[in-house]
């Protein structure tokens, strides 16, 4: 975590947190700055991997869901059709 310093806001209320607003904004920026520095950006066998596994994943899903659905659709159909004939 970045080292910030804690900005001292005078007691005047509204007047005081206005005044303190520039600096405030400065060490938002000096934090943003520094985090932005961490950051560090995936090489393309790295994206390329995830992006597979995220798609391999979303077809997966979509087939478990497609299953669960056709088997509760028909069940509920024999069920229905069961109460409705009697």
């Amino acid at each position: 975590m970045a080292k910030s310093t804690a900005i001292e806001v005078p007691d005047d209320g509204q007047l005081g947190r206005i005044k303190a607003w520039p600096q405030r904004i400065k060490s938002f920026y000096n934090d943003v700055r520094t985090e932005m520095k961490k950051v560090t950006t995936p090489s393309r066998k790295q994206v390329q991997g995830t992006t597979t596994v995220v798609i391999i994943t979303v077809f997966l899903f979509g087939l478990y869901f497609a299953v669960v659905d056709k088997i509760l659709g028909s069940s509920l159909d024999r069920l229905l059709k069961a109460l409705t004939h009697r």
